[in-house]
């Protein structure tokens, strides 16, 4: 016979609680709120060593990229993951700049997740251009831990899975990744980096849904933790009075997300060899 430890028994508990809860509620739909934020190394930068001032420059022409706010609406079934809408802020001097406006066309577009299809879309927009991403739910290999904590009023319990680095936001080229010359992403290909990333759920809330393409816990997912990023629940709101459309997006050019990603590091190849080109340019006329 097996004996229950104290997290089992209260994960139990908590499982049965919520799921009568939610029962009771035919057309439950929930609203939560995540901030995330993302940590960037600014010691250098395109192979040059910054000052201090530069650096702090930096972080904050770059705050509104590295710091977000996301809206998830979920029901029993489904879900959709979207960023909360805010009017664009004036940038110090005036102008993002170029590579501001470069890293605006990789800004993920809204993603619907169905856990009882196994369904992945996501709208998106990229260089003016609307895809529409489509795919197979992709089943993460949770570790259920023992800790638990709170979370705001929320009792919730980690749990952790091994994932490719290159899965973590594939919507976008990693800098290093854009810099990287023809020989060092072969050489990369060959080598698989495994990334953590733990996540911390709540069987009060017993729906299999999380944030961004994460999913497949005994209960909502509040905090992700990817070592570079932290996504961390704000506010829930259960049933709330103005219920927002969980419909899977239809408009766009249909592509897998294997599809987008060649279109994506096509893209960089292309800016890449045009920047090149403009430099040895100016080099000639000199």
């Amino acid at each position: 016979m097996k004996i229950l430890n104290t997290s089992s028994i209260a994960l139990v508990i908590l499982m049965i609680v919520g799921s009568q809860s939610i029962n009771g509620q035919s057309t439950f739909q929930g609203k939560a709120y995540y901030n995330s934020k993302t940590s960037m190394d600014f010691s250098r930068f395109r192979g040059r060593q910054l000052t201090e001032q530069q650096k702090k420059e930096m972080e904050e022409r770059m705050k509104s990229f590295l710091e977000k706010t996301f809206i998830l609406e979920f029901n029993a079934e489904a879900s959709m993951f979207r960023e909360e809408e805010k009017l664009a802020a004036p940038s110090a001097g005036g102008g993002g700049g170029r590579g501001f406006g470069f890293m605006n066309s990789f800004s993920s577009g809204p993603i619907y997740k169905n856990i009882k299809t196994k369904t992945f879309v996501q709208d998106q927009e990229f260089f003016g251009k609307q895809f529409l991403i489509k795919d197979q739910l992709t089943s993460y290999p949770w570790v259920m831990g023992k800790e638990m904590r709170k979370i705001g009023e929320y009792t919730a319990f980690k749990a952790t899975t091994m994932i490719p680095a290159e899965s973590l936001n594939w919507t976008r080229p990693r800098p290093r990744e854009a810099e990287q010359n023809e020989n060092e992403v072969e050489q990369a290909e060959e080598v698989v980096e495994m990334i953590t990333v733990t996540a911390w759920y709540t069987p009060q809330i017993p729906v299999s849904q999380g944030p961004s393409e994460f999913w497949g816990l005994p209960g909502l997912i509040l905090e992700l933790n990817t070592g570079e990023t932290v996504i961390l629940c704000s506010k829930i709101i259960m049933n709330p009075k103005e219920k927002g459309a969980i419909e899977m997006p239809e408009k766009g050019k249909e592509v897998t997300k294997a599809e987008y990603n060649a279109l994506i590091n096509q893209k960089v190849i292309e800016l890449r060899e045009n920047r090149m080109r403009r430099g040895s340019g100016g080099r000639t006329n000199r």
